[in-house]
């Protein structure tokens, strides 16, 4: 069974640094894109960043030159370095990975339960 776990949340200055992590695991055949998003309170879960298996990032405007994502196929694990937070970052994380698991000839969108980050002074 393959499952995703989010890590790294947390309280962080304006300003400040967060680095989250997605590791996935399981009998994983192969993964597609991953992706992180984010949902704050009252608002809709919004698209953050995703990658490619080719390695090729993309990122909503309002994270560009702040956030880097990055992946660790050997590990499994895709991250997400948060610079310059803002308190309109603050939101609970999602990761999102697409992949097929060993033995099966379909692609699943598979998600994480979360992690929380909080911006604020």
């Amino acid at each position: 069974q393959v499952q995703l776990v989010e890590s790294g949340g947390g309280l962080v200055q304006p300003g400040g640094p967060l680095r989250l992590a997605c590791s996935a695991t399981g009998s994983i055949s192969c993964t597609r894109t991953t992706g992180w998003y984010r949902q704050a309170p009252g608002k809709e879960r919004e698209s953050v960043a995703h990658i490619g298996s080719d390695g090729y990032p993309e990122y909503t405007e309002s994270v560009k030159g702040r956030f880097t994502i990055s992946r660790d196929n050997g590990k499994n694990t895709v991250y997400l370095q948060m610079n310059s937070l803002k308190p309109e970052d603050t939101a609970m994380y999602y990761c999102k990975a697409n992949l097929k698991s060993r033995g099966s000839v379909f692609w699943y969108d598979y998600w994480g339960p979360g992690t929380q980050v909080t911006v604020s002074s």
